[in-house]
């Protein structure tokens, strides 16, 4: 049976490597799938527009909703409903996993694609009976170039 749960969250990426971080406080909904598998649900917040002189009063950015499905193996998180990006991050331990970007052009049928591989050095889903801690440890790859190596946390608080 799905049981979901609302609680305050803080989901931080920083990289060991590079000058990057970034944090987020907001609510989300914990749903349980079964003993060791969740989705948590979220909003993210837009991201910054640019103003340029050829587009002066550009419209705020929509909304992305960031879904995480988690469980002690592996992590898949998604963002969608933003109108200017898109992305798909599988992690699981030990593994070269997927990132996956997608960029909307000017029209909803226009799209880049940009296909990355994370390396998972550590991944750790704490709590019982629901989690209260994720943290994954990975590096970015394109071919055989690192592009940097992060810690991705979450706290989710009773």
């Amino acid at each position: 049976m799905l049981t979901h749960h609302r609680r305050p969250v803080c989901l931080s990426l920083i990289s060991t490597n590079l000058p990057l971080w970034s944090s987020l406080e907001t609510a989300a909904t914990l749903y349980q799938r079964d003993s060791e598998r969740f989705h948590l649900l979220l909003k993210q917040p837009p991201f910054p527009e640019t103003l340029t002189p050829l587009n002066p009063a550009s419209p705020p950015g929509q909304d992305g909703l960031l879904w995480l499905e988690l469980s002690p193996y592996r992590v898949i998180m998604t963002m969608q409903g933003n109108d200017k990006i898109g992305y798909r991050h599988f992690w699981e331990q030990g593994v070269y996993g997927i990132s996956r970007y997608w960029l909307h052009g000017d029209h909803n049928e226009q799209y880049n694609t940009l296909r990355l591989r994370n390396y998972t050095r550590s991944l750790e889903l704490i709590g019982t009976p629901l989690p209260y801690s994720l943290r994954i440890e990975y590096e970015l790859w394109s071919d055989q170039l690192q592009l940097g190596q992060y810690v991705l946390s979450l706290e989710i608080h009773h």
